[in-house]
């Protein structure tokens, strides 16, 4: 059965680097976001939906950019009604918005769910036959969406450069989260503009900053990564070890918030070439049937994960933990030196270590739904069975 599985993985690894999966464009530069309304207008579009949260309108943060807009004569109508782990009800009550106003493309300006969120909006105003849950898995969305421009206020989901987005539904009175997959999904253009992310509270950049490493990481241990998504996958950790506890300690240090953007995006590149594994699988169980945030539930799980792989994993961490300059006697050594190194980075910014919240009534649950996601798909080093995932679950239960 695993040799089938991995053949099914290679088949899939080989297919994703024959499409060439694109990139968005980005903008960068000094005040990037007020470039967006000139891309905008050359696109052709007049009228366009905002979708960002509650905080971003309270706050007046995007004042300049609707100014912008105005000023080229865009339209905009807004929809700031995402919250995290967003849900079916806030993509129809957004969709509508969309459709009463005529608009013609797609601004997102938030973190991951309002990202994840925008997606599935533009799927759902192109696809009005498919409902959300008809898209669920992979390549079911038919027709491409509108234009979708992103500006990620986070560090850390990469959502701006995936085929991905992750929606909550309510299955059988429970709260569960899947991912709609599709090579249409990756934003026309992405901003990346460094000055909004300044307000980030510690806590957010932390997780979100640790949700970035995982991509990379869980994408660089996996099989089949090519060399280019090796080549991100290094970039991305050098970066986040460099820059992400200065963007905690300093939140106006706009070059390490700048350089944590672009390593979310080169971790995001990555695992859209190449997945993610087991810690997203359980992350996202947590996710829903806790509430924990995906990047803080990530960083929980990540080092504990990488531990139990064991041998299967020492050679990438090695050379891993050779990139952001941590030595060691031997490729064992220098894997385990990484690990801890991760944890420490988890204990500087006041990350736990265990899931207070998990209880032992849900593992089944949680082993259900995780094998779900990660197996097949995941070209992981080592294929878990429940047994492996509950063993987990008790090395993190708190």
């Amino acid at each position: 059965m695993e040799k089938i599985t991995r053949l099914r993985q290679r088949f899939v690894s080989t297919f994703i680097r024959i499409a060439k999966i694109r990139r968005p464009n980005l903008i960068k530069g000094k005040e990037s976001i007020l470039k967006l309304p000139d891309v905008v207008q050359s696109d052709g579009n007049s009228r366009a939906l905002v979708v960002t949260t509650a905080g971003f309108i309270k706050r007046g943060s995007l004042e300049p950019l609707f100014d912008a807009l105005k000023d080229k004569g865009i339209e905009y109508s807004v929809y700031s009604g995402i919250m995290p782990d967003p849900t079916i009800t806030c993509i129809e009550e957004a969709l509508k918005v969309y459709n009463d106003n005529n608009c013609q493309c797609i601004i997102a300006v938030g973190g991951g769910s309002v990202m994840d969120a925008s997606k599935i909006i533009g799927a759902r105003a192109t696809n009005p036959t498919l409902q959300v849950r008809d898209m669920r898995g992979m390549f079911k969305i038919k027709n491409p969406i509108p234009d979708l421009y992103v500006v990620p206020t986070t560090a850390g989901t990469g959502s701006e450069a995936t085929v991905a987005a992750v929606i909550t539904d309510e299955v059988d009175g429970t709260h569960y989260k899947y991912a709609i997959t599709d090579f249409g999904l990756v934003p026309k253009y992405a901003c990346m503009y460094p000055e909004i992310t300044l307000s980030l509270p510690k806590h957010i950049t932390a997780a979100t900053g640790m949700d970035a490493l995982t991509h990379a990481v869980e994408t660089y241990t996996n099989l089949y990564a090519s060399p280019m998504v090796q080549k991100l996958a290094r970039k991305s950790v050098r970066m986040i070890f460099d820059n992400l506890e200065n963007a905690y300690n300093n939140g106006s240090d706009i070059k390490a918030r700048g350089r944590m953007l672009m390593a979310s995006y080169y971790a995001g590149v990555a695992f859209t070439n190449n997945f993610v594994g087991y810690v997203h699988a359980v992350a996202h169980t947590f996710g829903a049937l806790y509430g924990l945030p995906h990047g803080y539930a990530n960083a929980i799980i990540l080092p504990a994960v990488l531990e139990q792989y064991g041998s299967a994993v020492y050679k990438p961490l090695s050379e891993l933990a050779e990139v952001v300059g941590i030595r060691g006697i031997s490729e064992q050594d220098r894997a385990e030196r990484f690990i801890e190194a991760i944890r420490q980075m988890n204990k500087n910014m006041e990350i736990p270590t265990r899931v207070k919240e998990l209880r032992e009534e849900d593992y089944n649950t949680i082993v259900t739904r995780a094998i779900q996601e990660a197996n097949p798909a995941y070209p992981v080093p080592v294929i878990w069975d429940a047994e492996d995932i509950k063993l987990l679950l008790r090395r993190l239960q708190g």
